[in-house]
C-alpha cells in the first residue's frame, strides 16, 4: 500500500507540474512578446486655437451636451476618420480655417486632434485637453484621428500610415485607459454607450467612414499592445 500511495503521490506531482508551471511559463511569455504602446514621434503642428474658437467650441458644447467648458476631460472614446482628400495640407486648411462647416453649419470649425499622412507621419493639431469637433454626440469625450486618404481601404493597404494609426491609437488608449472597444470608426458613432446629443435633429447623424468591418482588424492590431506599467 506504502509503495502504491508513493506512485501516486509522485503521479499527482508529475501532473501539476506538467499541467500547472508550463501553462504560466507560457503565459509569461506570450506577455512578453507583445509590444508596449509607446509614445510614437509626433510632429507638432497646431492649427490656430486662440480665445475665440475655444469660447466658440465652448458654446457648441452647452447647446449639444449641456457642458459649458471647452476641455477635454477623461475621455472615453477614439474616433477613427479618413480625410477623403488626397492630402494633408488640404485637410490641415480644412480644420485650420475656424469657419461654419459646410454640413451642418456651426461654429467652431471641425477639427481633429491628430492626422496621420500616408507615408505614417503623425501631427498634431491640437492639445489633447482641449475637445473637437469632429464626430457628432461624442466631442465632448472622444480623441479624433484623422488619416489621410479617400477610403478606409486605402489606408488599410498603406503599411506605414496603418502602422502610425496603430501605434498612435494603442499609446493614446493606454495613456487614457480607453478599452479597445471604445476605439471606434466615425460611421459606428451611433452605438457607442458614450454617444450624447441635446440637439433632436442630430441624433441619429452619423459620417460613412471607418465601418464596424473596416474597424474589426484595426481593433485586433490594438489587442497585440500591452500597457506598460
Amino acid at each position: 500500500m506504502r509503495a502504491t500511495a508513493t506512485i501516486a503521490a509522485t503521479l499527482l506531482a508529475l501532473a501539476a507540474s506538467l499541467g500547472g508551471a508550463a501553462p504560466a511559463r507560457t503565459a509569461a511569455r506570450t506577455t512578453a512578446a507583445r509590444p508596449v504602446a509607446a509614445r510614437p514621434t509626433i510632429v507638432q503642428r497646431p492649427i490656430p486655437f486662440g480665445a475665440k474658437r475655444r469660447q466658440e467650441m465652448r458654446a457648441y458644447a452647452r447647446r449639444h451636451y449641456g457642458i459649458d467648458d471647452f476641455h477635454l476631460r477623461d475621455p472615453k472614446v477614439i474616433v477613427e476618420h479618413y480625410t477623403a482628400t488626397n492630402t494633408l495640407q488640404s485637410a490641415y486648411a480644412t480644420f485650420a480655417n475656424d469657419v461654419r462647416d459646410v454640413e451642418l453649419h456651426e461654429l467652431p470649425g471641425t477639427c481633429a486632434h491628430f492626422i496621420v499622412d500616408k507615408d505614417g507621419t503623425i501631427y498634431q493639431l491640437v492639445p489633447l485637453t482641449i475637445m473637437c469637433r469632429h464626430t457628432v454626440g461624442l466631442n465632448w469625450t472622444a480623441f479624433g484621428i484623422e488619416q489621410v486618404g479617400l477610403t478606409a481601404r486605402e489606408v488599410l493597404n498603406r503599411p506605414a500610415q496603418y502602422g502610425a494609426v496603430v501605434r498612435l491609437t494603442s499609446w493614446l488608449r493606454c495613456r487614457y485607459a480607453i478599452a479597445v472597444r471604445n476605439v471606434i470608426g466615425h460611421n459606428e458613432s451611433l452605438s457607442s454607450p458614450y454617444h450624447h446629443e441635446k440637439v433632436a435633429a442630430l441624433r441619429r447623424q452619423t459620417h460613412a467612414d471607418w465601418t464596424h468591418a473596416e474597424m474589426t482588424p484595426v481593433r485586433a492590431r490594438l489587442a497585440r499592445y500591452r500597457c506598460g506599467g
